[in-house]
């Protein structure tokens, strides 16, 4: 299997599919469909690709990392609460050749003492957070850069 620069792994963890309904007020009114969306019109825009994957079971989110290692070119995740325990996810990450982007919709860094740490920031390329809805186009935008993508 040959890796695929242009495709992007987009993850998205534990409770993400209730966004839109789960505290507006911190995460917004956007779907986690609409977030997908913004993350699929920026990487068409760049010659990117996404496939995407929502789950709430950590070994299934650790095993779309195993099948990405030499077919996809960069992983962008939002973990969830897993950003905050998921020793599995980060072991898993840690095993990725490519970019890694961890990505969050606001900032854990200012909200409760509990969510300021992070066990996936230490084998990411980079972290996105609290930027709502634009953290998904800024994110597309940061692997297209590292990937090498001449439109970036």
């Amino acid at each position: 299997m040959t890796t695929d620069p242009t495709l992007v792994l987009l993850l998205s963890g534990v409770n993400l599919n209730l966004l839109g309904d789960r505290e507006p007020a911190v995460y917004g009114s956007a779907t986690l469909e609409d977030h997908a969306d913004t993350a699929r019109s920026a990487a068409s825009a760049l010659g990117l690709r996404i496939e995407h994957l929502q789950s709430n079971a950590e070994a299934e989110l650790v095993e779309a990392i195993h099948g990405a290692r030499g077919r996809c070119g960069s992983i962008i995740i939002n973990p969830g609460a897993f950003t905050h325990y998921s020793w599995a996810i980060h072991d898993a990450l840690a095993a990725f050749d490519g970019p890694v982007i961890e990505l969050h919709l606001s900032n854990p860094d200012a909200r409760e003492p509990w969510r300021r740490t992070s066990v996936v920031a230490p084998v990411a390329t980079g972290t996105i957070s609290g930027f709502g809805s634009d953290g998904y186009r800024l994110a597309v935008e940061a692997v297209a850069r590292l990937v090498g993508q001449p439109s970036a």
